[in-house]
């Protein structure tokens, strides 16, 4: 594992994508919080649904990379996961390729416990990210909740983002 900072304070790690890597992902958000922070737990959750979902169902998975970064701001905390991309934009509810009735909860996790989450797709890559703001905040984000934000840059667009 390869974690550097990105001269804004965040920490970055670029993980090979193999499932084994999700617990690294896990780990760098949970040193990067420490476990005293409120929303500790939704992060560390949230991150490894997110981190399954890029080396489960994008090329990350099949000898790839993806990036985990993540961002400790005074009011919130913001992680996001970048992966090698995949014929289609992620969605809810698909199951595991091997049948598995334990997947396709990822995403509607993120609806339940992030204050905001979304997904980029630019240049045949996916990045996934979620806010979590301080329990103080909670209530009064919930009340301003958006749906998810979902941009889409094709890969030789024209420079803006285009949102569906």
């Amino acid at each position: 594992m390869e974690i550097s900072g990105d001269g804004a304070g965040n920490r970055v790690a670029r993980l090979a994508g193999g499932r084994d890597q999700v617990g690294r992902a896990r780990r760098l958000v949970s040193a990067a919080l420490g476990r005293g922070h409120p929303r500790h737990d939704d992060c560390v959750l949230l991150t490894s649904e997110i981190a399954t979902n890029a080396v489960v169902h994008s090329r990350s998975g099949d000898g790839g990379t993806f990036t985990v970064t993540v961002s400790c701001l005074p009011d919130r905390v913001r992680v996001c996961v970048e992966d090698d991309g995949s014929a289609g934009p992620p969605c809810a509810g698909h199951p595991l390729p091997n049948g598995s009735s334990q997947g396709g909860r990822g995403l509607p996790l993120l609806d339940l416990l992030a204050d905001r989450w979304g997904l980029v797709r630019e240049g045949g890559r996916n990045e996934v990210w979620f806010e979590v703001w301080s329990d103080g905040d909670r209530r009064s984000a919930a009340l301003a909740r958006h749906r998810p934000a979902v941009w889409v840059r094709p890969a030789a667009a024209t420079p803006g983002a285009t949102s569906i």
